[in-house]
């Protein structure tokens, strides 16, 4: 057995449109050969067919004639239907028509000679009265024949009438034919060349000129590769989802199957191209979401990155950082109070120095064991404590009010609380009043739920900006005109996860509430 790798580069083309194209080049060649053929046989066949209806009818024509019984009956049959059979003949270009007595003595014949002489050729079947058609060898050569009888008035057969067309006249008729066959043969080959050339260039410029060896390694690398990266990734055309690949179906909870358009989020289903780096917020998810349309293809391409831990991480971060800028400016704040300690001791004023050291000393140890004590969760305790550094730094009177009481069994996690916390802590500092600045927080747990309250003293949101901003990342900060703000969402995102429910809504302040049952 031959293969396609053992043929020389020049006898057989390497890549695969042109191995396609030779292929259907062989096999066009073949039909339209196999066509011609059989158009051509056809024509012999058709030929013959003919030739014998056309004898059959002269002969029987010529029978069925009265003139002719009436001639042989009179005997100058000869004389009256030799002209006949000559003129009938030269008018129908057959080869030869004659008449003969039953015992088979001619009549007339095209060859005056041969009158008077027995015809050759198969008599019995028309002396029992019927009319038939052969192929014999006469005088004339191979013909086809056809034998009539001819009755007199009474019914007696009184002689016979045979009609032929010699096969090489038949030859002749069905060679005429083959200029026409064979231009049409031509034509019919060369619209499917021209065929053959157009899907040849379609094939070249799909395939970019790749042996069917390269197209299946890169396919195989392709799907590898679609199966192994950690990135999501979707191919949108202009019939829907195109292709996503298995970390992209694990990022956006798709099934497993065919993905249609409406199976994504809100956010993929409209064409926007050019995006990099958006973050977008799902139900348990931060993803990163890059988009980018592929030139001269009609469709985009969309990567997909998960950021839900390093979110979280960077959330403790913040807080850290909070906490530690805030460590930073008491400490700063510290040395100026030392000092100020050192000159009342210097000034012999020892009571005033005392008593003005430990009191800003008693009030914050105060909050630290307060805080210490109400709440188990040392990450949560740093966050308080960093925020209320924090916005007393911007002249914000934050409170810790004293319902808050949290053991160390919280329904959320240390990250999950600072996420949730952290966030609801910082819309409040932009959003509250800067003419009267506050937040108050309380944090409680009892038996059935766990509630995180954050009020200030800003105008709130309606309920269609609050629901946008949990749904997409909403910012109503004007440093931040692109809406890239994740707060709220964030929050939703890590409530709606438990099972909870976040509202917001206007009383002493904006008050927005988040509640999270116990299972």
């Amino acid at each position: 057995m031959t293969h396609w790798r053992q043929l020389p580069a020049r006898a057989w083309p390497r890549s695969l449109a042109g191995q396609a194209i030779a292929l259907q080049v062989l096999v066009v060649a073949v039909v339209v050969l196999a066509g011609t053929a059989l158009a051509l046989l056809d024509a012999r066949r058709d030929g013959e067919d003919a030739a014998r209806e056309q004898v059959i009818g002269i002969a029987t024509a010529l029978a069925d004639s009265p003139s002719t019984a009436a001639a042989i009956e009179s005997g100058t049959a000869t004389k009256v239907l030799q002209p006949v059979t000559e003129a009938v003949r030269t008018s129908t270009d057959i080869a030869f028509i004659t008449i003969m007595a039953p015992d088979g003595v001619r009549f007339t014949h095209t060859d005056p000679t041969q009158i008077g002489g027995h015809y050759l050729g198969t008599v019995e079947p028309a002396l029992r009265g019927q009319t038939f058609s052969e192929v014999y060898t006469g005088t004339l050569g191979p013909s086809v024949r056809a034998i009539a009888p001819v009755r007199s008035a009474d019914g007696r057969i009184v002689g016979l009438v045979s009609a032929g067309i010699t096969q090489q006249t038949l030859a002749q008729r069905w060679r005429a034919q083959i200029p026409v066959i064979a231009a049409v043969t031509a034509a019919a080959l060369a619209v499917s060349l021209i065929g053959v050339w157009a899907i040849r260039r379609r094939l070249l410029r799909q395939t970019r000129g790749l042996r069917p060896d390269e197209l299946r390694v890169m396919y195989d690398h392709h799907d590898a590769i679609l199966h192994s990266v950690s990135e999501g990734l979707i191919v949108l055309d202009r019939d829907g989802v195109a292709l996503a690949n298995d970390e992209a179906r694990r990022l956006l909870g798709l099934a497993s199957g065919p993905v249609r358009t409406q199976d994504l989020p809100q956010f993929l289903r409209s064409a926007d191209p050019g995006v990099r780096d958006e973050l977008h917020v799902t139900a348990d998810r931060v993803l990163v979401v890059n988009r980018a349309r592929v030139a001269g293809a009609g469709s985009e391409v969309v990567t997909i990155r998960d950021r839900t831990e390093l979110q979280g991480a960077l959330g403790e971060l913040s807080s850290l950082q909070v906490l530690a800028d805030s460590l930073r400016a008491q400490a700063h704040e510290s040395a100026n109070k030392l000092h100020t300690v050192v000159t009342m001791v210097e000034m012999g004023r020892p009571e005033d120095a005392v008593r003005f050291a430990t009191s800003e000393l008693e009030l914050s140890q105060r909050l630290v064991d307060r805080l210490s004590l109400a709440v188990g969760e040392p990450a949560l305790v740093a966050l308080l404590l960093g925020k209320t550094a924090q916005a007393d730094e911007r002249g914000i009177a934050l409170t810790v009010t004293e319902d808050t009481q949290l053991s160390a069994d919280a329904v959320l996690s240390g990250q999950e609380m600072v996420t949730v916390l952290g966030n609801l802590i910082d819309n409040a500092m932009d959003a509250c009043d800067r003419d009267d600045p506050w937040i108050e927080v309380t944090v409680t747990q009892d038996d059935h739920e766990l509630l995180i309250r954050v009020a200030d003293s800003g105008p709130g949101m309606d309920s269609d900006t609050f629901e946008k901003a949990m749904q997409r990342g909403y910012s109503t900060k004007s440093a931040d005109p692109a809406g890239h703000g994740l707060g709220l969402a964030l929050v939703g995102q890590v409530i709606r996860k438990h099972g909870g429910t976040l509202r917001a809504d206007v009383t002493y302040g904006s008050v927005v509430t988040a509640t999270v049952p116990r299972p």
